[in-house]
């Protein structure tokens, strides 16, 4: 990214930045729009927050709408215009994307936030998206299949709930809508597995270097499909779903479990090999998707002193700049802590103090 220019998106008013091909680093104190600016560049790239944010909340206080435009390179901009609730119009080149979905993975993007930890200390929920995030920028079909699955089984979920209430049960209305999650159901599972295979040894490489080649770890995609076939488990949870009132069986249950030297890395893993598996995730994410692509993702990272220590930064950032990670945007509160520790490594960086919405 070439530049970014913002119109009233979160505490911004207007905005213009030039940016560094290599290293840019945003340092100030909390609160003051840091996080903002990595939310943005998230934005243009993904159609929507990284942090689940909704549209109506990233409207400057005051304002009805927000613009993003990013120049990415010759030629090559980006331009969100949003009203929430209603407009949401994404052009590229000045041409409008008839659908959303076609512009996700034309630029793609890693980023690291401090609550990343939860992709191995929460709920099968967390790693679900991560997986979905990374097939969504590699391949718009899965992204269509997620979508009408998801359709489907808020429907499902609903009628569930609705007969609940009414104490009628409409059989052949869970039956149609059983027919419909099978196909999208089975296309996405195939995709993930496929995906886990192939992307695990990539994690692998990246544990060995962040940890020292301190333990042996591995991951393991867990699905009831493996054995059975989503046509069978939903018509063997049917009692189960009218009593939940809720689907019980399918792809959206589906997890990938993380293993350290031979446990589960939930119960047995420290804090250090916490972090060491998220950063471990989030680069071979990148790595993955650039092989994939044939081209650099964007890698924002948001905060990271805020959960590890200075050896684990200084390490980190070694790695980004000294493998060549394309473009890297970075956050902190402390602007000679950073900058110690960048220029180490960087030779081509450029250093912005952000206060109270403004680049100083």
């Amino acid at each position: 990214m070439l530049e970014l220019k913002l119109v009233n998106f979160k505490n911004y008013e207007d905005l213009r930045v030039s940016f560094s091909p290599q290293l840019n680093c945003f340092v100030g104190m909390n609160g003051m729009g840091k996080t903002n600016l990595l939310e943005a560049i998230y934005y243009l790239c993904m159609t929507k927050s990284n942090f689940g944010t909704n549209d109506r909340q990233m409207v400057r206080q005051g304002a009805d709408f927000f613009r993003i435009e990013g120049n990415f390179a010759e030629q090559d901009k980006v331009v969100a215009k949003v009203i929430p609730g209603k407009q949401k119009k994404f052009e590229r080149n000045d041409v409008a994307y008839d659908r959303l979905l076609e512009h996700i993975g034309e630029i793609p993007v890693v980023m690291i936030v401090p609550d990343d930890t939860q992709l191995v200390s929460e709920g099968s929920e967390e790693r679900r998206r991560f997986i979905d995030n990374t097939l969504s920028q590699l391949e718009t079909g899965y992204l269509k299949m997620l979508m009408t699955y998801n359709k489907v089984l808020k429907q499902r979920n609903a009628a569930l709930k609705g007969m609940g209430k009414s104490g009628y049960y409409d059989d052949q209305l869970i039956q149609a809508y059983n027919g419909q999650l099978l196909a999208p159901a089975d296309f996405i599972y195939q995709a993930r597995k496929k995906f886990i295979a192939e992307f695990l040894p990539v994690f692998q490489r990246f544990y060995r270097v962040i940890s020292n080649d301190a333990e042996q770890v591995a991951g393991v995609y867990v699905s009831k499909l493996e054995n059975d076939s989503l046509e069978n488990l939903l018509r063997e949870n049917e009692q189960k779903d009218r009593i939940l009132q809720r689907t019980t069986a399918g792809i959206h249950r589906d997890d990938l479990k993380f293993i350290i030297g031979g446990n589960p890395l939930r119960k047995f893993g420290s804090q250090g090999q916490l972090k060491s598996f998220v950063l471990a995730l989030k680069l071979a994410q990148f790595e993955f998707l650039k092989q994939q692509k044939e081209k650099k993702p964007l890698l924002l990272l948001d905060d990271i002193f805020d959960k590890l220590d200075r050896y684990r930064v200084a390490q980190l950032i070694g790695l980004l700049l000294d493998q060549d990670f394309g473009q890297i945007f970075i956050t902190d509160t402390h602007e000679n802590r950073l900058e110690k520790i960048v220029e180490q490594y960087a030779t081509n960086y450029r250093k912005f103090t952000v206060e109270n919405g403004k680049i100083i």
